[in-house]
């Protein structure tokens, strides 16, 4: 295919999967039970925290945190005591666990109260290449608090070479306003033109089928290869190609 062909298939592709379909399958659909602005914006978060693995677990994974704060994240967030933490104890997903979720409610009451809420942290380092500097700041603000070291590689460092896909995942969430009801697009202090690709097993698989990346790895390099070619074919949108990419991945098996 040459490019114009490409584009107009991946439109196509675009078209079919970001619907609301797409909602009831994906972890997207734990953000979208809310309606305030800070409920959504930690519930996406969280949930997206711990975005891998099979998509079932992690929905039923997210669910189960969402009860844990009583389904009021934000209100849980900053009004937590200890023995609050005290009743997270036993949650586990995958290598997330307890102490992980205790650091995460203190870590976000931080920002919300000292940095001006997630939103603002995210936006205050972005620049024109995109989001990366700013997803290396955010974890230096994460962990500025009290922490084990075995919470830190649960949020990504794309200046240490990580592909941060689940990062840039929630950020598509809460950026990118898609018309369609699937991304939530609730914030307003960051282009869309600025997001890049969830990377994973799936869209860099069938990025490489389609031509758009070369390189082996699904890392920062990988990532950075693959914007270049998203934003030629839609400058304003470029990250929309995550659910074409995403759905022949998995819903075709291309």
């Amino acid at each position: 295919m040459n490019v114009e062909e490409l584009k107009s298939f991946l439109d196509e592709k675009v078209i079919l999967y970001n619907n609301p379909d797409f909602i009831d399958t994906d972890p997207i659909q734990i953000p979208h039970r809310y309606t305030l602005k800070e409920d959504i914006e930690i519930a996406g978060f969280l949930a997206s925290t711990i975005a891998w693995g099979n998509r079932k677990m992690i929905i039923n994974s997210a669910n189960k945190m969402m009860d844990l704060m009583g389904n009021s994240p934000y209100d849980f967030v900053m009004n937590h005591n200890e023995d609050h933490l005290d009743n997270l104890e036993g949650f586990v997903h995958r290598t997330f666990n307890s102490t992980d979720l205790a650091t995460f409610m203190q870590a976000l009451q931080n920002i919300y109260k000292n940095h001006g809420g997630l939103e603002m942290l995210f936006a205050k380092h972005q620049n024109a290449d995109g989001m990366q500097q700013s997803i290396s700041e955010f974890k230096k603000v994460f962990f500025e608090i009290a922490h084990q070291s075995r919470t830190q590689k649960h949020v990504s460092d794309p200046l240490n070479g990580s592909a941060a896909k689940r990062i840039n995942m929630f950020l598509r969430w809460m950026v990118r306003n898609d018309n369609a009801g699937v991304d939530l697009g609730i914030w307003n202090k960051i282009s869309p033109s600025l997001l890049s690709c969830p990377l994973d097993v799936h869209s860099g698989n069938v990025a490489r089928k389609l031509g758009l990346l070369n390189r082996k790895q699904n890392d920062a390099k990988a990532l950075k290869e693959l914007d270049t070619q998203l934003r030629q074919l839609d400058p304003k949108d470029p990250v929309k190609y995550d659910f074409a990419l995403f759905g022949l991945g998995v819903f075709e098996g291309f």
